[in-house]
């Protein structure tokens, strides 16, 4: 049982660190932390989480210093999921801990990577970066004595495991989570949290680019609306200022959407508490229908114009075959792995043991193991 300094206010329907249903394995703590705020804590000292500094999020890491990357993604979708958490009266550590884990276990060179790990473990389990990131969490770290991973919350590791976007519809969920049940709301809010960091720091990160122009974006329904909104009350404002008005205004106007959403659809199934949540099983955490349309139309167009121009595909081309050739190097010669991930291989199998070992790596890390691997000259 833990003594709860969470906030007095949180709604019958949050979910409660004293309520969890606890952790893998006994532990003595040396304070009296919330278990939510413990877990966040956890994340955020790991190593995994600080490889994200180093990991694509549309634009390879030494592309430019401006770039969005998974680390700073995710910090992005930890401050939405905590605005969202807070109006509702919500668990703003589960939330949090929730948004800086989900993106654990994902592999160099963004969604590429993890297409072409899929791929290459087809045979094997497949890849799929929600079950690598608990995979993460659960068993790959190692750090405290006498278990491996980080003995995270129930609650988070539920989180995790039935993230869903998409980009990330959860493939599997384990017998020890309610397979089929929903998640907690604080857990469906990172969903959404996710959606609305990755749209609008891809929209600034492309406009930085010059992949994509204001002049394309005015197409768009919602960011014309939005843009003309700023326009209309700073008459003057220079092009620059406008971007960042505008992506801060948008996000604004998704929380507020969202959280009316919500506020109505837990109305609407009389949810009252998180039990109630499990009873009904039905998301309560979408945008308005209106909202929704128009974010489509968002989507869209950041599929077409930013993730599918021609030079971002030739980074894609260039990392399907990194990772391709570093796999079955690896396969075919095991003893190039580091000796801790050989000592894995009679527990794992060979094939995981080598896809846990690339989906941790950055893409600075891949890329300066592909020319130690395959550059004559280069110092190994």
């Amino acid at each position: 049982m833990y003594e709860s300094t969470e906030r007095p206010d949180l709604a019958g329907y949050a979910s409660v660190s004293a309520l969890s249903r606890g952790r893998k394995y006994n532990e003595e703590f040396r304070d009296n932390r919330p278990a939510f705020e413990r877990d966040r804590d956890r994340i955020i000292h790991c190593a995994a989480f600080r490889r994200l500094e180093y990991k694509t999020q549309v634009f390879v890491n030494h592309e430019g210093d401006y770039y969005r990357t998974r680390l700073t993604h995710s910090l992005e979708v930890a401050q939405i999921g905590r605005a969202i958490a807070r109006k509702l009266h919500l668990n703003e550590e589960l939330t949090e801990a929730l948004a800086l884990a989900h993106d654990l276990g994902h592999t160099p060179f963004g969604h590429t990577g993890e297409t072409v790990l899929d791929h290459l473990m087809r045979d094997h389990g497949g890849f799929e970066h929600n079950l690598q990131s608990f995979r993460v969490v659960d068993e790959l770290e190692e750090r405290y004595p006498g278990f491996n991973g980080l003995n995270l919350t129930w609650e988070v590791r539920e989180g995790i495991i039935k993230h869903a976007s998409p980009y990330d519809m959860p493939l599997k969920t384990m017998d020890d989570f309610l397979p089929g049940v929903v998640p907690s709301v604080e857990a469906q809010i990172i969903n959404y949290a996710d959606e609305i960091a990755y749209n609008n720091h891809d929209i600034d990160d492309g406009l930085k680019s010059g992949y994509i122009s204001l002049e394309m974006l005015g197409r768009v329904e919602l960011w014309k609306q939005v843009s003309g909104g700023v326009r209309q009350k700073y008459p003057d404002i220079d092009d620059k200022r406008l971007v960042h008005q505008t992506i801060s205004a948008l996000i604004g106007l998704l929380i507020s959407d969202i959280c009316v959403t919500i506020f109505a659809n837990l109305e609407r199934f009389n949810i009252n508490s998180l039990a109630d949540l499990r009873r009904v099983n039905n998301p309560v955490v979408h945008f308005s229908n209106d909202i929704t349309a128009q974010n489509l139309d968002l989507k869209r167009f950041l599929f077409d114009n930013l993730y599918r121009h021609h030079r971002v595909d030739k980074m894609r081309v260039k990392a399907e075959i990194f990772i391709t050739r570093l796999f079955e190097t690896y396969l075919r010669y095991p003893n190039l792995l580091p000796p801790k991930y050989g000592g894995r291989i009679e527990r794992h199998g060979l094939e995981r043991v080598v896809c846990d070992y690339i989906a941790g790596m950055t893409d600075r890390f891949a890329l300066d193991e592909y020319k130690r691997l395959f550059e004559p000259y280069e110092r190994v």
